[in-house]
Protein backbone atom coordinates (compact mmCIF):
# COMPACT_ATOMS: atom_id res chain seq x y z
CA UNK A 1 0.00 0.00 0.00
CA UNK A 2 1.58 3.66 -1.48
CA UNK A 3 1.50 6.00 1.50
CA UNK A 4 0.92 9.43 0.18
CA UNK A 5 3.52 12.03 0.18
CA UNK A 6 2.43 15.27 2.17
CA UNK A 7 3.37 18.68 0.70
CA UNK A 8 4.54 21.16 2.81
CA UNK A 9 3.40 24.99 1.85
CA UNK A 10 5.17 27.67 2.90
CA UNK A 11 2.78 29.86 5.37
CA UNK A 12 0.96 32.15 4.12
CA UNK A 13 1.93 35.69 5.51
CA UNK A 14 -0.83 37.83 6.27
CA UNK A 15 -1.33 41.58 5.17
CA UNK A 16 0.47 44.02 7.28
CA UNK A 17 2.62 40.94 8.30
CA UNK A 18 6.51 41.78 8.40
CA UNK A 19 8.81 39.23 7.28
CA UNK A 20 10.38 37.29 9.68
CA UNK A 21 14.02 36.86 8.90
CA UNK A 22 16.85 39.44 7.35
CA UNK A 23 17.11 37.79 3.77
CA UNK A 24 13.46 38.26 3.61
CA UNK A 25 13.39 41.69 4.53
CA UNK A 26 16.70 42.88 2.72
CA UNK A 27 14.77 40.58 -0.76
CA UNK A 28 11.13 42.79 0.08
CA UNK A 29 13.60 45.89 0.49
CA UNK A 30 15.76 45.34 -3.08
CA UNK A 31 11.91 44.44 -4.91
CA UNK A 32 11.43 47.97 -4.71
CA UNK A 33 14.69 48.86 -6.72
CA UNK A 34 13.06 47.74 -10.88
CA UNK A 35 16.04 49.25 -12.42
CA UNK A 36 19.35 51.38 -12.55
CA UNK A 37 17.74 55.18 -12.06
CA UNK A 38 15.34 54.14 -9.47
CA UNK A 39 15.92 56.35 -7.01
CA UNK A 40 13.86 56.04 -3.19
CA UNK A 41 14.56 57.97 -0.09
CA UNK A 42 14.39 56.18 3.18
CA UNK A 43 10.61 56.89 3.78
CA UNK A 44 9.83 55.60 0.21
CA UNK A 45 11.00 52.25 1.15
CA UNK A 46 9.55 52.49 4.65
CA UNK A 47 6.33 52.97 2.93
CA UNK A 48 6.34 50.47 0.07
CA UNK A 49 7.52 47.82 2.68
CA UNK A 50 5.54 48.61 5.58
CA UNK A 51 8.72 48.71 7.29
CA UNK A 52 9.23 50.03 10.87
CA UNK A 53 11.54 53.32 9.43
CA UNK A 54 14.46 52.45 11.84
CA UNK A 55 14.05 48.89 10.62
CA UNK A 56 14.15 50.00 6.90
CA UNK A 57 17.01 52.22 7.52
CA UNK A 58 19.45 49.86 9.44
CA UNK A 59 18.97 47.38 6.83
CA UNK A 60 19.13 49.81 4.13
CA UNK A 61 22.88 51.17 5.63
CA UNK A 62 23.87 47.83 5.73
CA UNK A 63 23.23 47.50 1.74
CA UNK A 64 25.61 49.80 0.92
CA UNK A 65 28.14 49.27 2.99
CA UNK A 66 28.07 45.82 1.08
CA UNK A 67 27.49 47.38 -1.97
CA UNK A 68 24.03 45.97 -3.26
CA UNK A 69 23.16 49.78 -2.53
CA UNK A 70 24.38 53.12 -3.28
CA UNK A 71 23.48 56.50 -1.49
CA UNK A 72 23.22 60.70 -2.49
CA UNK A 73 21.99 63.47 -1.16
CA UNK A 74 18.85 62.17 -3.98
CA UNK A 75 17.71 59.11 -2.20
CA UNK A 76 19.25 55.41 -2.23
CA UNK A 77 19.91 53.31 -5.83
CA UNK A 78 21.02 49.91 -7.07
CA UNK A 79 24.95 49.63 -6.35
CA UNK A 80 27.37 47.67 -8.07
CA UNK A 81 27.38 44.65 -6.25
CA UNK A 82 23.54 44.62 -8.14
CA UNK A 83 24.12 45.93 -11.62
CA UNK A 84 26.88 43.48 -11.69
CA UNK A 85 24.23 40.67 -11.68
CA UNK A 86 23.85 41.56 -14.79
CA UNK A 87 26.68 40.94 -16.79
CA UNK A 88 30.04 41.85 -17.28
CA UNK A 89 28.09 45.18 -18.27
CA UNK A 90 25.90 45.38 -15.70
CA UNK A 91 22.50 46.55 -16.46
CA UNK A 92 24.33 49.05 -19.03
CA UNK A 93 22.04 48.07 -21.46
CA UNK A 94 19.39 50.05 -21.55
CA UNK A 95 21.95 52.85 -21.72
CA UNK A 96 23.33 51.09 -24.93
CA UNK A 97 19.57 51.09 -26.15
CA UNK A 98 19.01 54.89 -25.75
CA UNK A 99 22.23 55.58 -27.43
CA UNK A 100 22.89 53.51 -30.12
CA UNK A 101 20.49 55.36 -32.98
CA UNK A 102 22.35 58.34 -31.64
CA UNK A 103 25.75 56.54 -32.27
CA UNK A 104 24.98 55.27 -35.85
CA UNK A 105 23.80 59.06 -36.96
CA UNK A 106 26.78 60.80 -35.47
CA UNK A 107 28.71 57.98 -37.67
CA UNK A 108 26.70 58.63 -40.71
CA UNK A 109 27.45 62.30 -40.44
CA UNK A 110 30.91 62.71 -39.42
CA UNK A 111 32.27 59.53 -40.78
CA UNK A 112 34.29 59.11 -38.06
CA UNK A 113 34.30 56.23 -35.16
CA UNK A 114 31.90 56.60 -31.97
CA UNK A 115 32.77 55.54 -28.75
CA UNK A 116 29.90 55.22 -26.22
CA UNK A 117 31.63 54.24 -22.48
CA UNK A 118 30.66 54.53 -18.79
CA UNK A 119 32.97 55.67 -15.70
CA UNK A 120 34.32 52.98 -13.63
CA UNK A 121 36.60 53.58 -10.71
CA UNK A 122 39.40 55.08 -12.10
CA UNK A 123 38.83 53.60 -15.70
CA UNK A 124 36.56 54.43 -18.72
CA UNK A 125 34.53 50.87 -19.91
CA UNK A 126 33.74 50.78 -23.45
CA UNK A 127 29.93 50.13 -23.94
CA UNK A 128 29.95 50.35 -27.30
CA UNK A 129 31.52 51.56 -30.90
CA UNK A 130 30.62 52.32 -34.06
CA UNK A 131 33.11 52.87 -36.87
CA UNK A 132 32.30 50.96 -40.38
CA UNK A 133 35.72 49.71 -41.42
CA UNK A 134 37.26 52.82 -39.77
CA UNK A 135 36.60 51.20 -36.66
CA UNK A 136 39.98 48.74 -36.49
CA UNK A 137 42.54 51.63 -36.68
CA UNK A 138 41.56 52.69 -33.48
CA UNK A 139 42.95 50.29 -30.92
CA UNK A 140 40.30 50.43 -28.55
CA UNK A 141 37.03 47.54 -28.09
CA UNK A 142 33.70 47.06 -26.73
CA UNK A 143 34.39 45.91 -22.96
CA UNK A 144 37.93 47.38 -22.46
CA UNK A 145 39.40 49.95 -20.68
CA UNK A 146 41.43 52.91 -20.70
CA UNK A 147 42.39 55.28 -17.60
CA UNK A 148 40.05 57.79 -17.46
CA UNK A 149 41.98 60.66 -17.14
CA UNK A 150 43.62 59.90 -20.00
CA UNK A 151 40.53 60.01 -22.23
CA UNK A 152 37.85 62.63 -23.56
CA UNK A 153 35.66 60.72 -22.57
CA UNK A 154 36.66 60.02 -19.26
CA UNK A 155 37.12 63.60 -18.15
CA UNK A 156 33.70 64.79 -19.36
CA UNK A 157 32.40 62.30 -16.71
CA UNK A 158 35.38 63.48 -14.09
CA UNK A 159 34.42 67.37 -14.41
CA UNK A 160 30.89 66.43 -13.29
CA UNK A 161 32.13 65.20 -10.17
CA UNK A 162 33.34 66.84 -6.86
CA UNK A 163 37.04 67.68 -6.61
CA UNK A 164 37.48 65.34 -3.54
CA UNK A 165 35.80 62.17 -5.11
CA UNK A 166 37.81 62.48 -8.43
CA UNK A 167 41.06 62.36 -6.06
CA UNK A 168 39.82 59.24 -4.69
CA UNK A 169 39.38 57.42 -8.14
CA UNK A 170 42.53 58.69 -9.42
CA UNK A 171 44.30 58.08 -6.93
CA UNK A 172 47.60 60.76 -6.14
CA UNK A 173 50.21 59.12 -8.43
CA UNK A 174 48.40 59.09 -12.36
CA UNK A 175 49.53 56.42 -15.10
CA UNK A 176 50.56 58.11 -18.21
CA UNK A 177 50.00 56.43 -21.19
CA UNK A 178 52.10 58.81 -23.45
CA UNK A 179 54.25 62.40 -23.66
CA UNK A 180 51.29 63.91 -23.60
CA UNK A 181 48.90 62.15 -21.00
CA UNK A 182 47.89 64.34 -18.43
CA UNK A 183 50.87 63.25 -15.10
CA UNK A 184 49.94 65.48 -12.04
CA UNK A 185 46.70 65.51 -10.04
CA UNK A 186 46.64 69.83 -9.83
CA UNK A 187 46.89 69.47 -13.57
CA UNK A 188 44.03 67.26 -14.16
CA UNK A 189 41.76 69.18 -12.14
CA UNK A 190 42.91 72.70 -13.79
CA UNK A 191 41.82 70.52 -17.24
CA UNK A 192 38.44 69.86 -15.43
CA UNK A 193 37.57 73.38 -14.63
CA UNK A 194 38.32 74.13 -18.22
CA UNK A 195 35.88 71.46 -19.21
CA UNK A 196 33.26 72.91 -16.57
CA UNK A 197 33.77 76.12 -18.55
CA UNK A 198 32.79 74.82 -21.68
CA UNK A 199 29.71 73.42 -20.26
CA UNK A 200 31.06 69.80 -20.01
CA UNK A 201 32.45 69.39 -23.72
CA UNK A 202 35.95 67.68 -22.98
CA UNK A 203 39.07 66.99 -25.69
CA UNK A 204 42.26 64.67 -25.97
CA UNK A 205 45.13 64.57 -28.34
CA UNK A 206 47.20 62.03 -28.25
CA UNK A 207 47.19 61.14 -24.65
CA UNK A 208 45.53 57.90 -24.55
CA UNK A 209 46.64 56.32 -27.91
CA UNK A 210 49.64 58.25 -29.87
CA UNK A 211 48.28 59.84 -32.92
CA UNK A 212 44.62 60.01 -32.57
CA UNK A 213 42.23 62.74 -30.65
CA UNK A 214 38.89 62.71 -29.29
CA UNK A 215 35.82 65.03 -28.37
CA UNK A 216 33.57 63.89 -26.14
CA UNK A 217 30.85 65.20 -24.42
CA UNK A 218 28.81 63.77 -21.02
CA UNK A 219 25.18 61.77 -20.96
CA UNK A 220 23.97 63.14 -17.58
CA UNK A 221 21.28 61.62 -15.26
CA UNK A 222 20.17 62.55 -12.17
CA UNK A 223 23.06 62.64 -10.31
CA UNK A 224 25.83 63.76 -13.18
CA UNK A 225 27.30 61.38 -15.68
CA UNK A 226 25.53 58.33 -16.68
CA UNK A 227 27.69 57.54 -19.59
CA UNK A 228 30.12 59.93 -22.33
CA UNK A 229 29.87 59.93 -25.82
CA UNK A 230 33.02 60.55 -27.95
CA UNK A 231 34.28 61.46 -31.54
CA UNK A 232 37.64 60.27 -32.92
CA UNK A 233 40.26 61.73 -35.25
CA UNK A 234 43.48 61.99 -35.45
CA UNK A 235 46.01 65.03 -34.60
CA UNK A 236 45.03 67.27 -37.25
CA UNK A 237 41.43 66.62 -37.19
CA UNK A 238 39.14 70.13 -36.50
CA UNK A 239 36.92 68.09 -34.22
CA UNK A 240 35.80 71.74 -32.95
CA UNK A 241 33.66 72.02 -35.49
CA UNK A 242 32.08 68.62 -34.80
CA UNK A 243 32.01 69.35 -31.14
CA UNK A 244 28.38 70.54 -31.30
CA UNK A 245 27.32 67.21 -33.05
CA UNK A 246 28.46 65.29 -30.04
CA UNK A 247 26.85 67.52 -27.74
CA UNK A 248 23.56 67.08 -29.34
CA UNK A 249 24.47 63.38 -29.09
CA UNK A 250 24.69 63.11 -25.42
CA UNK A 251 21.77 65.77 -24.97
CA UNK A 252 19.56 63.25 -27.06
CA UNK A 253 20.53 59.98 -25.23
CA UNK A 254 20.17 62.06 -21.24
CA UNK A 255 16.50 62.74 -22.44
CA UNK A 256 15.88 58.99 -23.85
CA UNK A 257 17.14 57.39 -20.99
CA UNK A 258 15.53 59.88 -18.67
CA UNK A 259 13.19 62.99 -19.68
CA UNK A 260 14.41 66.32 -18.60
CA UNK A 261 17.59 64.44 -17.20
CA UNK A 262 20.03 66.52 -19.71
CA UNK A 263 18.69 69.94 -18.41
CA UNK A 264 19.71 69.14 -14.91
CA UNK A 265 23.60 70.20 -13.33
CA UNK A 266 25.53 68.71 -11.56
CA UNK A 267 29.11 70.14 -12.58
CA UNK A 268 30.58 71.02 -9.11
CA UNK A 269 31.79 74.70 -10.15
CA UNK A 270 29.25 76.60 -12.49
CA UNK A 271 30.77 78.04 -15.62
CA UNK A 272 31.36 81.31 -14.75
CA UNK A 273 29.71 82.36 -18.05
CA UNK A 274 26.64 80.76 -17.61
CA UNK A 275 24.59 78.13 -15.19
CA UNK A 276 26.74 74.80 -17.13
CA UNK A 277 23.41 74.12 -19.24
CA UNK A 278 23.27 73.82 -22.98
CA UNK A 279 19.51 75.72 -23.42
CA UNK A 280 17.89 74.87 -26.88
CA UNK A 281 18.92 78.57 -27.82
CA UNK A 282 22.61 78.31 -26.55
CA UNK A 283 23.01 74.87 -28.15
CA UNK A 284 21.37 76.65 -31.68
CA UNK A 285 24.10 79.33 -31.36
CA UNK A 286 26.99 76.91 -30.75
CA UNK A 287 25.62 74.09 -33.68
CA UNK A 288 25.63 77.24 -36.18
CA UNK A 289 29.28 77.96 -34.96
CA UNK A 290 30.41 74.86 -35.45
CA UNK A 291 29.38 74.56 -39.20
CA UNK A 292 31.09 77.64 -39.65
CA UNK A 293 34.40 76.80 -38.22
CA UNK A 294 33.81 79.65 -35.86
CA UNK A 295 34.92 78.45 -32.30
CA UNK A 296 33.86 80.11 -29.60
Amino acid sequence: MAVPQTVTTPPTRHRGELPASMVERMTLIMDEFIGSFTRLTLEDVARRTRLPRSTAHRILDQLVRLHWLEHSSLGYSLGPRALGLGGPDGSHGEIREAAAPLLHDLHLRTGAVVHLAVLDGADVYYLDKVGGRFATAVPSRVGGRAPAHSTALGKAMLALLEPEEVDARIGARIHRLTNRTIGETAILHQELNRIRRRHGLAFERGECFPDIACVSAAVRGPEGAVASISLVGDLRTPLERTAPLVVEAARRTSLALLPGAANNDHTPEPAPAGDGNWSPEALGRFLDAGRTGEWI
